[in-house]
Order: structure tokens, then sequence, then C-alpha cells
């Protein structure tokens, strides 16, 4: 039923939200989210950023390396925290502002989390899959069937149950979900575990690469976030910002809205060259190579309407898929999760000019499958989906 996944949904954010409480002292420094007034020697303002260490992060740690911060008159701190902490991390003052995922922060938000979406960073990176060897064709298809994901909760499985839902498919009832690391979703696939997956990027990208036994690839996709609407306008990732702080401060919020949506512009000019720096600065564990792979395959097209767009239309398909209570007004819920900074507008981001760098591309004719057994290795850290440790 819907109510049984809404309270599983419920309670895994909750023991979240007991965990964050009990170790936010010992790992990230709280601190009052009063005014803030530059430092008289400098002129900047400080602001705190938080990043766990993930891949799709690459615009913050763009932003940090480039200047943009700066430029925009702020001395940054990037406090770096555990994937169950940080909704509540934010939340309580141990960072200020970040990027995160829609889905991820709408429930906290509806139960009453005070954080503000202020802008998009990146799209789709999303995808619900079947083998191209079997009968699955269409959402429709996935009724009663098995649906393999890397862990309840995660961003294809909220992905996958907002496409279900949307479908007429009760998720609870209708679908069987099983548990698997992100790399072995493929091999549970040929086993015959599951009959379709839901996965993030790079994983979904070399699934469907062609090879001699399979030359249409593993698998077909069901449902893309990157090219199916209404999903293929909406933004994954946006920035997100502590409720007080941005408050008491709302142009340092602005501002460093701004360094980020320039740190995504740089990214998706520049994705070897952001794989790079990620790695060599030790932002996150992976080699250059397949941290451009991923980079690559997302679309860092940095927009304020499509974020707001993205909220909407996430709040409505989440609570059709009984994700969010059965009496919330999605529209309120939807104007409480998101707001409008001064300066941060469509318009603004395309005026913004980056540097294009001569190296900072994929060379022509790269083949994502000489990458296949570090992309499927338990230590790759795929797009939105952090290691349990």
């Amino acid at each position: 039923m819907k109510r049984k996944l809404k309270d599983l949904f419920s309670a895994a954010l909750r023991l979240c939200g007991c965990i964050g409480l009990l170790i936010l002292t010992s790992s990230c420094d709280r601190r009052d989210s009063a005014a803030l007034k530059p430092d008289p020697k400098t002129g900047l303002t400080k602001i705190r950023v938080g990043y766990i260490g993930l891949t799709c992060e690459a615009p913050i740690f763009s932003a940090v390396e480039n200047g943009f911060f700066k430029e925009e008159g702020l001395d940054v701190e990037l406090v770096r925290c555990q994937w169950a902490q940080y909704k509540d991390v934010l939340a309580l003052g141990g960072f200020d502002i970040t990027h995160h995922l829609v889905m991820y922060f709408l429930k906290p938000i509806e139960l009453g989390l005070d954080v503000k979406f202020t802008a998009g960073i990146h799209r789709g990176c999303l995808r619900v899959q079947a083998a191209t060897r079997g009968n699955i064709h269409t959402i429709e298809d996935l009724r009663g069937k098995r649906i393999g994901v890397p862990g309840m909760g995660t961003p294809p499985f909220v992905f996958a149950n907002r496409v279900l839902g949307a479908h007429g498919i009760d998720p609870s009832r209708e679908i069987q979900w099983k548990v698997f690391p992100a790399g072995e979703l493929g091999l549970a696939l040929d086993k015959g575990l599951v009959d379709a997956v839901a996965n993030s990027e790079p994983i979904g990208t070399l699934l469907m690469a062609p090879n001699a036994q399979e030359p249409q690839g593993k698998v077909r996709n069901i449902a893309d976030q990157a090219t199916d609407p209404p999903y293929k306008d909406e933004y994954c990732c946006a920035v997100i910002v502590n409720g007080k702080f941005l408050k008491n401060n709302p142009r340092a919020a602005a501002a460093a809205t701004r360094a980020m949506l320039k740190g995504a512009k740089w990214v998706n000019t520049n994705p070897v060259s952001a794989a790079r720096l990620s790695v060599e600065k030790k932002y996150i564990l992976s080699s250059p190579e397949l941290n451009a792979i991923a980079l690559s395959h997302l679309h860092y097209l940095p927009s304020v309407s499509g974020a707001k767009f993205a909220v909407d239309s996430a709040s409505q398909e989440m609570k059709q898929a009984g994700m969010l209570g059965p009496r919330t007004d999605v529209n309120e819920l939807a104007s409480r999760a998101f707001v409008h900074l001064d300066g941060v507008t469509d318009e603004w981001i395309d005026k913004l000019e980056v540097e294009k760098l001569v190296d900072g591309q994929m060379p022509p004719g790269f083949d994502i499958r000489q990458y296949a057994a570090a992309i499927l290795s338990p230590a790759n850290r795929n797009c939105c989906i952090g290691i349990k440790k």
C-alpha cells in the first residue's frame, strides 16, 4: 500500500535525523545564522559550503578552485559531511549552502525542514532500464515485476517510484524491490534476479553500450530522466540553502548561488578539466578518466526557472506515488521549498561566459566500454549515490 511506502520513507528520514543530531557536534561545527559582515581586512564575507565527495558536486569544487566565490565577495570554507547527516547538518546550521538532489529534500521539507532551493545545477542522471532480450518495453509492462535498485530511498529508487506512480502503478504493492550494489545491477539482470533496474550515470550509459554478445546493448531505456518529458526539462540537483541563513544573509546566499551556477557552466564547458581538478585536489576518490565519463554524461546547464519547475513537478509526482502525505498541498509545499533571489535569474545565466580550455573536453570517438570494470567497481562513486561506510 502507498501508506506502507510512505511510512518506510518517513521512518528512514527520522532515523537519519537522529543520527545527524547525535553526531553533528563532533563532525560539523554549528554557528549562529545572524547577519554576517565582511572581514575588515579582506572585504570578504565568510560562507560555509557543504559537500559529501560525489562526482556531481564538481561545480562546487570548480567554483572554489577557479575563484568564483571570491569574485562574488565570499571567503568560502568547505564542510565535508556524510550522506546520512547531510539534511540535518544543513538545517541545523552546520553549513550554509550546497547543491543537492531535489527529490531527496522534498519529503524533509514537507516535514518542516527549514531549507530553500534557489537554482538548478544539472539535469537528469537517472534511468529505469530493462533487458534488451526481455519483453518489457513500456512503463506499464513493469507492473508486477522485480526492479533492482542500489538502495531503498536512493535517487534511482525515488525516480522509479515517481515514474510508476505517474502511470497508475502502485510502487509499494505492484513492484518487488531488490537491492544490489550499483555495479552489480547489470549482473542481476543477466542472472534473472530482476526484470528491470533503476540506476544513475555512468552505469546507465555503460549498460546500453553495444558489445559482441549484445549488439544492441544489455538494456533499453524504459524511463530516462535526460530525454523523457516531463523529466528532460527537470533539474536533478539544485542549490539549497539553510532557511535562517537565507533570511539573515540574502545577499550572501545570492552570491554563493551565483558562484555555484558559474561553476556548473564551467563544468559543462570543461568536463575533463573539472574531473581532473576534483580528483587531483582530493575532493573525490576516483580517477580523472572515470570522473570525466560521469561528468560528460550530465547536463550542467544552470537554470532558475528549471529548478522551480523541478520542485513543482517532483512534488506532484511524489505525492501521486505515495511518497508525500495524502493531505499535503503540493502547491504550498513547492512554494515553501523554492525562493527567488535578487541577481539570480535566467537572464544573468544566459549572459554568463566561462573560459573553454583546450584540453577540457572528451576526445572524439571515446568508448565508455574501455572503462567498464572500473565503472562497475564497488569503489566507484556514481552520480548522486553515496557509499555506505
